[in-house]
């Protein structure tokens, strides 16, 4: 089996992977594009000349600078941390749909409230408003991965979810080149950086249009006892027949799914807690999860992200070219991150994008911190980069190339798809929550670890890469292709390396044994009938 290949759990219907499943992919996604662009705006927009005039940084000193910058993006964070915990009981009891309209409707809150600060009122409302906001956004990651899983056939899964990157993706190019449009196109003033702030609405206004059309979950509505309303979804989503052979196997796997967690689990809002704290077989899976945002975030990518300036000036990018550096690391993590959804992750899959792309990524990293160790570009600033400098630029871009369609994204896939679906919000919330926490470790302490350690953080976070190819290589096993109802079977299977090869294998047999029975059945009945027939001929004959 090529390591290209797309790989079906079963035969499938063309139909199947159609335009419905997309645009619902596309809709829910919109909150990815709330995260991404603050992500890549509010580093920049902090380092405007407007911004600092409007709210007097001259009279601050550097490190109360650094301080107070740390702050203003780091209560975004912290919001988030709890918005993703908030959304399990609103997901549970609500539904998947209700919880993207609510994120949604908090962030609009939020942002609305940014708009609201200037220097007289002081930062009060832009903390305000960035808890709000960080609060819809936490409750987004946590509902839209899940959501977005449920509704996906299993061979484009990955793809599917990866819509939900693709959406960070998108906000943060916008988000890097916003800055750099308003630096240039116009003069410092109060309008100069709040652009960038009301910018924020429109991808939320997008999620509340859209979410008044999309459907609901029909995973979640089968487990809220729905049926007749979860099979029509179903049946919608995937353009078939309720009758259709797929339909009647793709039902029958959901109801066999919940039969086991009835008996295991459990089915209800508190069970989820129960098991996480006895069943060691969830406990190890949530491990993973929140494991898995600690390596994403200790490549180094959301100090990058946020202080973009900052790692800029670091290599010898000297004054309004880190803003447009900036806008070209944002056009290059957009550019692989297509090339990731379109054809990657369903295809290399996930173990090998996160052994790959930590390998190539450190390396970079390395290099990258070996040239500002030996040049020192900031004691010894240049008014072009040279040679070095220039080689410097072209590692940190590799190093973009190497990181953005491997570890930027997979860990999402993977959560959204390795829990049963009473645990699944619980444990989203769990990796979220992970991912947020680790989000504002690394945003409210970057200044800090730049002004002390200098090159030493690319070394940091380079040798942090390294120790994740361990953590992968013997924990993660492979998900590409294996349905949400098998995700059990597959960590069941030792070693980890091989786990996804020996499942596929078992899921074909199955699959030939379902339809030899199904064609066995059919024979069977055709004999009845034919039998009877006979039978009613011959006392028709007699009398």
């Amino acid at each position: 089996m090529s390591i290209l290949k797309l790989v079906e759990d079963r035969p499938t219907p063309k139909q199947v992977y159609n335009w419905r499943i997309y645009l619902l992919a596309a809709v829910a996604s919109c909150t990815s594009c709330m995260i991404g662009y603050d992500s890549a705006f509010i580093g920049t927009t902090l380092s405007l000349k407007s911004f600092k005039d409007e709210f007097n940084f001259a009279a601050l000193s550097d490190s109360q600078q650094d301080l107070l910058s740390a702050n203003i993006v780091s209560t975004y964070q912290a919001g988030a941390f709890f918005g993703s915990f908030f959304a399990y009981p609103i997901g549970h009891f609500w539904g998947r749909r209700w919880g993207l309209l609510s994120a949604a409707l908090v962030f609009i809150l939020g942002a609305g409230l940014m708009l609201g600060a200037n220097g007289e009122r002081g930062l009060g409302l832009l903390y305000a408003g960035r808890v709000l906001a960080g609060l819809g956004v936490g409750a987004g990651s946590n509902i839209t991965p899940i959501y977005i899983s449920e509704l996906s056939p299993p061979a484009i899964r990955g793809r599917l979810v990866g819509v939900y990157e693709l959406g960070w993706q998108i906000g943060g190019l916008v988000g890097f080149w916003i800055n750099y449009g308003v630096e240039q196109t116009m003069a410092p003033s109060h309008k100069q950086w709040i652009i960038p702030f009301a910018v924020q609405l429109i991808p939320a206004g997008l999620m509340l249009i859209g979410g008044i059309f999309i459907r609901e979950s029909p995973r979640w509505l089968f487990l809220s006892g729905r049926r007749d309303e979860a099979i029509t979804n179903l049946s919608w989503i995937r353009q078939l027949p309720e009758d259709d052979i797929y339909m009647i196997e793709e039902i029958g796997a959901i109801d066999q799914a919940l039969e086991e967690q009835r008996s295991t689990i459990g089915l209800g809002f508190w069970k989820p807690f129960q098991a996480a704290g006895s069943n060691k077989k969830v406990m190890y899976r949530l491990f993973l999860g929140s494991m898995l945002f600690f390596w994403q975030n200790g490549s180094g990518i959301n100090a990058i992200n946020y202080y973009s300036p900052t790692v800029f000036e670091a290599i010898g990018v000297q004054g309004n070219n880190s803003l447009l550096t900036t806008g070209i690391f944002g056009v290059v993590k957009t550019v692989v991150t297509f090339v990731w959804l379109l054809y990657l992750i369903d295809r290399v899959g996930r173990r090998n994008l996160l052994l790959i792309g930590a390998a190539g990524g450190s390396i970079c990293m390395w290099i990258v911190g070996a040239y500002i160790k030996i040049a020192a570009p900031e004691d010894n600033p240049k008014p072009h980069m040279d040679g070095g400098g220039i080689m410097a630029m072209f590692f940190f871009y590799l190093w973009t190339v190497f990181y953005t369609p491997t570890w930027n994204g997979t860990p999402w896939v993977l959560n959204s798809e390795m829990f049963d679906s009473n645990m699944r919000s619980l444990a989203q919330a769990c990796a979220a929550g992970s991912n947020w926490l680790w989000n504002f470790l690394i945003s409210r302490f970057t200044p800090q670890m730049f002004a002390k350690m200098e090159y030493g953080v690319f070394f940091f976070f380079a040798s942090l890469m390294i120790c994740s190819i361990v953590f992968v290589f013997f924990l993660v096993p492979e998900t590409k292709g294996i349905p949400l109802e098998s995700m059990d079977a597959l960590f069941a299977v030792k070693p980890i390396w091989r786990a996804h090869p020996t499942m596929v294998a078992r899921l074909r047999e199955e699959e030939e044994r379902f339809r030899h029975d199904i064609e066995e059945s059919g024979v069977m009945a055709a004999k009845v009938g034919a039998d009877q027939v006979e039978n009613i001929n011959a006392e028709e004959s007699k009398s």
